[in-house]
């Protein structure tokens, strides 16, 4: 009865990680893009709320950095997606 319990067993699968050193990479670099966007799109206000401070609307704050946030989130979904496991024919 022994014998058959050891032989009815399955050997253990080895466990891998879902994403590869590749993954984690873009992940990263991807992530370095969205604070870049973010540290970009701070500052410009004023000390005092009674003056008005026109740097708020500087081409970083509006059009660069809102694009390195969109293009780390866009690096993002690449990264997810990314199969590192496949092979070129």
């Amino acid at each position: 009865m022994s014998k058959k319990n050891k032989q009815s067993q399955k050997p253990k699968q080895k466990r891998e990680f879902i994403f590869q050193k590749k993954n984690y990479t873009f992940l990263f670099i991807g992530l370095a893009f969205i604070i870049l966007g973010f540290i970009l799109m701070s500052g410009g206000g004023s000390d005092d709320p009674n003056v008005f401070n026109p740097d708020i609307y500087n081409f970083r704050r509006i059009r660069l950095a809102p694009t390195l946030v969109l293009i780390g989130l866009g690096i993002q979904i690449y990264a997810i997606l990314l199969n590192p496991n496949k092979k070129k024919d």
